[in-house]
C-alpha cells in the first residue's frame, strides 16, 4: 500500500475555483454536522444542506459520504500544517522550542471542533485514504523534530533519537489534548495557563533527562 498518494475524489464539474469553494462549504457544513452526530448518523442530504445547496449539486463534487469525511480530514491537516510553518524551525533555541509550542496550542485551540472531529471520525476513513491522511500528522510531528534537532545542534540540549521521537510526539499530543478534553481542562485553566503549565512540565522533563546523561 502506498502510504504518501492523494486520494483522488472524482467531481463532475470541470471548473477547479469551483470545485474548490463548493468543496469548502461542504467541509464546513460536514464539521458541524460529524461534530454535533458523527459521521454515521449524518445523511449526506444534511450535509448537502447546511452547505446551503441540493444533494444533486453535492454529488457533482463527490461520490460518497467517505468523500466527504477524507476531504474533511485531508483539509484540517493541510490548515494546521499551513498555520505551522509560523513556526521559527530553523533558530535553533530553547526559546524557539517554547514559542513554536505556544504557537501550536493556540492553533489547536483556535481549531478545537475541527481536532474533535478528526479524533472522532478518523477511524471511519478507507483503507486506501488513512495512511495518506496519517502520514501528514507525522509530518507535522517533524516540525517539532526539526525545531529540537536544531536545539542540539547549537549545543542547547543533549539527546538520542529515541528521546527526540518521544517528545515530538508528546508535544503534538498535548496540543491535541487541548481540542478534544477542553471540556473538562476549561474548568480549571485559561489556554494561556495550559500553555505554561504544559511547557513547564514538557521543560521539568526534559532538564530531568539532561541531568542523567
Amino acid at each position: 500500500m502506498v502510504v504518501n498518494k492523494k486520494r483522488t475524489v472524482h467531481a463532475s464539474v470541470k471548473d477547479e475555483r469551483l470545485v474548490k469553494m463548493r468543496r469548502n462549504q461542504m467541509i464546513r457544513g460536514a464539521v458541524a454536522l460529524f461534530k454535533q452526530k458523527g459521521f454515521h448518523r449524518t445523511t449526506t442530504r444534511e450535509i448537502a444542506q447546511a452547505a446551503g445547496f441540493s444533494i444533486g449539486t453535492l454529488y457533482e463534487y463527490i461520490r460518497t459520504k467517505e468523500d466527504v469525511l477524507y476531504l474533511v480530514c485531508d483539509s484540517i491537516y493541510d490548515q494546521v500544517r499551513e498555520r505551522l510553518q509560523g513556526m521559527d524551525v530553523d533558530k535553533g533555541t530553547l526559546e524557539s522550542l517554547k514559542l513554536g509550542i505556544a504557537h501550536y496550542f493556540k492553533i489547536m485551540d483556535e481549531m478545537q471542533d475541527e481536532v474533535l472531529v478528526m479524533y472522532q471520525e478518523a477511524k471511519s476513513l478507507s483503507k486506501d485514504a488513512l495512511p495518506y491522511v496519517l502520514k501528514k500528522e507525522l509530518e507535522m510531528v517533524g516540525m517539532f523534530e526539526t525545531i529540537i534537532r536544531r536545539c542540539i545542534d547549537n549545543g542547547e540540549l543533549v539527546m538520542d533519537d529515541e528521546h527526540i521521537d518521544l517528545l515530538s510526539h508528546n508535544i503534538f499530543v498535548q496540543g491535541q489534548m487541548w481540542g478534544f478534553r477542553r471540556w473538562a481542562l476549561a474548568k480549571n485553566y485559561t489556554i494561556d495557563d495550559y500553555i505554561k503549565v504544559q511547557t513547564d512540565l514538557l521543560f521539568t522533563g526534559i532538564e530531568q533527562y539532561q541531568t542523567q546523561l
